[in-house]
């Protein structure tokens, strides 16, 4: 009698020890699905869920969440900023010179139609504003319009060698050199070639414009499969005030630069499901990181 009680007892003992491992490992599992939930929508952008339950583990995550949405809160209201900052200063510097002289001439000219000053010129000079501010106009629409990317399978030695090819002039004249080299001979990317074409291209187009005498463009793999290229140049180094800027639209430190260039690059890259960064800018070298996942 007393055997049978305590074996009773011990199958109990064990039926709840094992039901609750059953239990801990099918909270785990589900505690796993939520995290790679959460995980693919951040890196998604997406912020419009919330875990409904009460547990500890789901009050944690939903934590998560509101910071990482208050980050990009604040990232985002920080690029508008940035944004609007440059475009009322580029459109304020055309159109009050215009409205400017547009007065100046009015008021100069009499009641028989002559004014003490130069009508012609200042038509010219009005003139010349408003096709600036058209281009300018014409600019934004280019970078606000980016066609989706048209992905397909491409060997990125072929797309560096053809825009390598493409600019040997301007390296010839320049007294610069470009090369490429990958970890792997057949590196493929899965992408819009004319697009990412365009980011290279300008990535060695700014480096010449820096004084750079070597450009040398390197690919290779990363976790997860994804490929890294990186553009780098021993040009002049963007200063740090400037670093934070470069990819701010119409941002630019040069006279006759539109400052859409890098800025367009970022919105190719994201449309491709990658990024493009400043990993570094030093008296060394200057490097442009591409990721492609």
């Amino acid at each position: 009698m007393t055997f049978s009680i305590w074996h009773m007892i011990a199958v109990a003992v064990v039926v709840a020890a094992v039901s609750a491992v059953i239990a801990i490992v099918r909270t785990r599992r589900r505690d796993i699905k939520k995290v790679s939930y959460m995980m693919d929508a951040l890196e998604d952008g997406e912020l419009n869920f919330r875990f409904q339950d009460n547990s500890r583990f789901n009050r944690t995550l939903n934590r998560i969440r509101t910071i990482y949405e208050k980050q990009a809160q604040a990232r985002e209201q920080d690029s508008w900023t940035k944004l609007i900052r440059v475009l009322t200063h580029e459109i304020m510097n055309t159109v009050a010179p215009i409205a400017s002289l547009s007065d100046a001439l009015a008021k100069s000219v009499d009641a028989q139609g002559h004014s003490e000053l130069d009508i012609r010129q200042g038509l010219e000079t009005i003139s010349d504003s408003s096709n600036n501010l058209i281009r300018f106009v014409e600019t934004y629409r280019e970078l606000s319009g980016v066609a989706r990317p048209v992905r397909k399978a491409v060997k990125v030695k072929e797309l560096m060698e053809r825009v390598i090819s493409l600019n040997q002039e301007s390296l010839s004249e320049a007294s610069a050199t470009c090369t490429y080299s990958a970890s792997q001979p057949d590196l493929i990317i899965y992408a819009d070639e004319g697009q990412i074409s365009r980011i290279v291209l300008n990535l060695l187009k700014n480096a010449l414009q820096a004084g750079a005498k070597h450009v040398v463009i390197s690919a290779e793999t990363g976790k997860d499969d994804e490929v890294i290229i990186r553009v780098s140049n021993d040009g002049e180094p963007i200063a740090q005030e400037n670093s934070e800027q470069i990819f701010v639209p119409f941002y630019t430190t040069k006279p006759d630069g539109s400052g859409i260039g890098l800025a367009l690059a970022r919105q190719i890259m994201r449309q491709h499901d990658g990024t493009i960064d400043l990993e570094q800018s030093d008296p060394n070298q200057t490097v442009f990181c591409l990721r492609f996942r």
